[in-house]
């Protein structure tokens, strides 16, 4: 059954998350197409929330480090409909850890369908990790940078409405969030081609066997000069047995 769709990014405006900063707002001179916020000081877990949770459209995601379960939860709330276009490329070492991996087998249990449609686990072309950290959402916001999607990664808040408490952790990282049309349009294009590239790998934690070439026919070997002797007759030659004629005198 279908959930109702969540308010549309079509109007969304950089400003909507200036809440999820430590001041609550941004400077006067702030542009409008591009924000940067820090793990440890501003609710970056937050902002990726109401980023992913109003997906209407489209999302586009390449993500190293996918340790989020409400995260991930709108991740596959895209990918169980039909109606948004969804492409999410996995880092494949990442993807082998712990947590990482029982995310993945729980979605697969969830809705394998869904998941082997929509997700691809691989490398980057050269066989190196996969370490976008970015997404581009309903063709109106992209967001990129150092964050992975972990606990500490995010600096996710234990204290509502603000960093530290009790079992706080926070990496230093930063979250960019750009809504320039150039840089939206270029980055949806590297996202697809990375998650072809990882498709073409094969797409899962088992990598794609490269097929072996076939073996080369063996050179046909000449036929060795035969080295047996030739055999003796051993059969005795039969003697005559007819009696000579005797030679008429001549008259």
């Amino acid at each position: 059954m279908m959930t109702k769709k969540p308010a549309s990014l079509q109007t969304f405006a950089l400003t909507d998350l200036a809440q999820f900063t430590k001041e609550g707002e941004y400077s006067t001179n702030a542009g409008k197409d591009f924000h940067l916020f820090y793990v440890g000081r501003d609710d970056v877990h937050g902002i990726l929330a109401y980023l992913l949770s109003h997906v209407s459209t489209s999302l586009y995601l390449n993500m190293f480090g996918y340790d989020d379960d409400s995260l991930n939860g709108e991740c596959m709330r895209c990918a169980r409909d039909p109606t948004i276009t969804t492409v999410i490329t996995l880092d494949k070492s990442q993807a082998g850890g712990v947590h990482e991996k029982g995310i993945l087998a729980s979605d697969v249990a969830q809705d394998a369908g869904a998941f082997n449609t929509h997700f691809a686990i691989g490398q980057s072309a050269t066989h190196q990790i996969s370490h976008t950290k970015g997404g581009v959402l309903d063709g109106k916001v992209g967001f990129e940078g150092s964050t992975n999607w972990s606990a500490s990664g995010e600096g996710t808040f234990v204290v509502k409405g603000k960093a530290g408490g009790a079992g706080y952790k926070a990496q230093n990282n930063t979250l960019a969030v750009f809504t320039d049309p150039d840089a939206v349009a270029r980055f949806t294009a590297e996202l697809i081609a990375e998650h072809l590239v990882a498709v073409d790998q094969g797409g899962t934690l088992a990598a794609k066997k490269t097929p072996s070439k076939p073996a080369a026919a063996a050179p046909a070997k000449k036929p060795s000069p035969s080295t047996a002797k030739p055999k003796r007759s051993t059969a005795k030659p039969k003697r005559s047995t007819a009696k000579p004629k005797r030679r008429q005198p001549l008259h």
